[in-house]
């Protein structure tokens, strides 16, 4: 799998925040990621979110050893997800919403906190409708932090 995250990582397209914002309409303190990058429409892409101690979430997880929450770390392989999904079926599906429908082997290995750039790598493992699945790794550099199997649905509202 080494060798698959390596070719997303030089392959694709990068969006900013400002074009996340587009695409998706999650906004602050809920947006979880800052860019993707190396997008490859209908495979895979790569959220990046850094982590600062400004977060409002680490004044109570904890004010002593500030960790971020599994559940946002998993929001946050959600959002990518959505921006995979966008990306790979064009403007007409942007600002819509995608609500999670399973998460399946969610694992946290290691807490992430302030000052980690945390890199979410999303990988669609099919899609049938408006349903989809996905795999997803979250790490810190080559350290991985958690991972999840997780389907989702975009609804036309």
């Amino acid at each position: 799998m080494d060798s698959m995250v390596n070719a997303t990582e030089t392959a694709g397209k990068e969006v900013d925040i400002n074009r996340i914002m587009e695409m998706i309409p999650h906004r602050y303190p809920f947006l979880m990621v800052d860019k993707v990058v190396g997008i490859v429409s209908n495979v895979s892409a790569i959220g990046i979110k850094n982590v600062t101690i400004n977060e409002p979430f680490f004044q109570g997880h904890f004010p002593e050893r500030p960790v971020m929450p599994g559940v946002l770390i998993i929001e946050a392989m959600a959002q990518t997800a959505a921006v995979l999904v966008v990306d790979t079926l064009g403007p007409s599906a942007e600002g819509k919403l995608v609500y999670f429908m399973s998460v399946d082997s969610a694992r946290f290995r290691k807490p992430v906190g302030p000052g980690d750039q945390l890199a979410i790598h999303v990988f669609k493992e099919r899609s049938r409708g408006n349903v989809w699945k996905f795999r997803a790794e979250a790490k810190v550099g080559d350290t991985l932090m958690a991972e999840a199997t997780y389907a989702a649905m975009i609804l036309d509202s």
